[in-house]
């Protein structure tokens, strides 16, 4: 009972702010790709599903891989259609070590592809701890759970100045236990954050820490001060990757059997909608909810 009693409350909670729509609309194809992760991925497609069908702007399918286990038939049956889609989100995590789980190189050329040719993509918080073999996914992620030896850090100063950290220095990927922490507004122009207020809080979060990649093209949108590392880390930021649009947020934190307080953020879930929207169109219809968080 308790993940359904949860999983209503989030509904209801993004339904109670969701703007109303023009009946028969059109809404944007979306699909999920989930199937391995060190969180709650079941529930979290559900909540994620649950949250962008509620915004009136989306229909929602999900794609979910075979087990790690499972023969390389069924590895080889898995071949989801993104062309039919407008932005693929990944809920996928398997693995940041190099014997982690990768797709068929098929699936991620398709990937590729895709993206490239001008399709969008979200990452959501763990889906950036995937494929550190693949080069092409580390250019459209940017930044991911990798060791500071892979590539460059990022942190932003105290005068809202993006810093690149060299490869080498900095700090290893991590994060401290869940806790309330202020997000502050980089990037007030780009469509996803616009009209977003500068400071607003945001609850029961893990505050990952150290992320490196190839760190080209970013724009940083987000970000929160580490009580942890002590500097203020990037947690939501985009990346062009051919005629695409990489959208990237380390929110949304979901263990297994644990709350999903940091889903219900109405913040969280207002940032999904327009990162979906702004991956699949360049633009962001989405209004900004009355009840958006305050600074406190």
């Amino acid at each position: 009972m308790f993940p359904a009693a949860i999983f209503t409350i989030a509904l209801a909670a993004i339904q109670a702010t969701t703007p109303s729509q023009e009946p028969g609309g059109n809404r944007i194809r979306l699909l999920i790709v989930d199937g391995q992760n060190n969180h709650d991925w079941q529930r979290a497609t559900r909540i994620l599903k649950g949250i962008l069908e509620s915004s009136g702007r989306f229909t929602v399918d999900v794609s979910t891989t075979p087990a790690s286990d499972e023969p390389r038939e069924s590895w080889n049956r898995w071949r989801p259609e993104f062309k039919k889609y407008n932005v693929v989100l990944s809920n996928f995590n398997g693995g940041h070590l190099a014997n982690g789980v990768h797709w068929p190189r098929e699936v991620e050329k398709a990937l590729e592809d895709y993206v490239g040719n001008g399709g969008g993509l979200v990452i959501y918080h763990a889906a950036n701890n995937s494929f550190p073999n693949w080069p092409a996914y580390n250019e459209m992620i940017g930044l991911g759970w990798r060791d500071k030896t892979f590539g460059p850090s990022v942190i932003v100063s105290p005068e809202d100045k993006v810093i690149e950290i060299p490869r080498g220095e900095g700090r290893n990927p991590g994060h401290g236990p869940e806790h309330d922490f202020q997000i502050t507004i980089l990037n007030a122009d780009h469509p996803i954050t616009r009209g977003l207020p500068k400071k607003w809080m945001h609850p029961h979060e893990q505050l990952t820490h150290g992320q490196h990649g190839p760190a080209k093209n970013m724009t940083v949108l987000t970000y929160a001060w580490s009580r942890d590392t002590k500097e203020n880390e990037p947690m939501d930021w985009v990346v062009p990757y051919g005629k695409g649009r990489v959208y990237t947020t380390m929110l949304g934190h979901l263990w297994k059997d644990g709350p999903d307080t940091a889903m219900r953020c109405v913040g969280f879930q207002t940032l999904l909608i327009r990162g979906c929207e702004w991956a699949a169109t360049g633009k962001v219809t989405y209004s900004v909810p009355k009840d958006f968080p305050a600074a406190n």
